[in-house]
């Protein structure tokens, strides 16, 4: 069966749109679920940005509003409270229980983001190995008593692959990492398939922009956040609890943001310490995205960019659902 055939049976591929932050994927999605709405063929989105599943958290993940999604259903944005910890693991349960129910409403389902291990989550047959509230306990309490960096010593002896990925400073994915050694014995590569395939059937598009303009859009961007009132906002998920939690007060923008309510940043040390992290970040989108094979990458200023995205579509993607040398789950 073709892909347009199985677009208008309702049989549809899942559509997945990645790139790093600040390509317009979001406008994409939109632009392509109307393209597939005016032939007769309904389509809904699922967000793929760990962070704009928390509740309140709306400026600094450039979430849509209500009116910015065109009447077009969204799926897992506004799901979790700022106190609750974002997992790959539940992310990766919602998602695919909602693309479920997307195709079994006979939609296409277009999951996009830029988190990077989120969408891989989804798109690949990742098993995440199960979690021991005593043992994870112990290690968090470890982590506290002697700080992350013998937590990274310690997982740099067992594991160096996955301490290499980490690093010294993330100390909730060190003691993840530790976790997965411990339960099974293994390495947390051996932990995972060394040769992860497609869930279903997928086709893959990348929105990519040239650094030398991707660079001042970005700085824009943050900018933009602070005259939006993100240092407002942060006040009132501080009122939430958001430093109760122990991802979202983590966030970029989110951080710096706090950091100018407490008095430790000024408004312009918030906003460069944000830049700098933003265009970091970016650069790491576009390592990992870069290497899911059949992507299809489309120029994100391209003027016809919906309608090559949509010709992809048409197309079916990769001839096969193989990919080689996807990116490997980190913990």
């Amino acid at each position: 069966m073709s892909s347009e055939t199985a677009v208008a049976s309702g049989a549809a591929v899942l559509i997945v749109i990645v790139g790093s932050t600040g390509t317009g994927k979001s406008e994409l999605s939109l632009d392509l679920a109307e393209r597939l709405i005016a032939r007769g063929q309904p389509a809904e989105i699922v967000n793929a940005d760990a962070m704009q599943q928390y509740r309140g958290m709306d400026i600094g993940t450039a979430k849509l509003t209500m009116r910015e999604r065109r009447g077009i259903p969204h799926h897992l944005l506004d799901v979790i409270d700022v106190t609750d910890e974002a997992t790959v693991s539940k992310y990766q349960t919602d998602a695919r229980t909602a693309i479920t129910e997307i195709r079994a409403r006979g939609a296409v389902p277009i999951l996009v983001g830029g988190s990077g291990l989120y969408v891989s989550s989804v798109v690949f047959d990742f098993q995440f190995p199960g979690t021991d509230p005593q043992l994870r306990a112990r290690l968090e309490a470890e982590l506290l008593h002697i700080g992350p960096g013998l937590m990274y010593s310690r997982l740099q002896a067992v594991d160096p692959q996955a301490a290499l990925r980490i690093g010294p400073s993330n100390g909730r994915r060190l003691v993840r990492a530790l976790e997965i050694v411990e339960l099974t014995g293994a390495p947390h590569l051996a932990a995972l398939p060394d040769e992860p395939v497609y869930w279903q059937p997928s086709v893959l598009l990348g929105l990519r922009t040239p650094r030398e303009r991707l660079t001042p859009r970005l700085d824009a961007r943050v900018e933009r956040m602070w005259a939006a009132g993100i240092v407002h906002e942060a006040r009132d998920l501080l009122e939430a609890g958001i430093e109760n939690g122990v991802t979202a007060c983590r966030a970029i923008g989110y951080a710096q943001a706090l950091g100018q309510v407490h008095g430790t940043l000024s408004q312009a040390e918030a906003i460069e310490a944000t830049q700098q992290l933003t265009r970091r970040y970016a650069r790491r989108q576009v390592s990992w995205f870069k290497r899911y094979a059949h992507t299809h990458w489309i120029e994100s200023e391209a003027p016809d960019r919906g309608e090559d995205a949509l010709a992809q579509v048409d197309r079916g993607g990769a001839p096969d659902f193989a990919p080689q040398n996807p990116p490997v789950a980190a913990p």
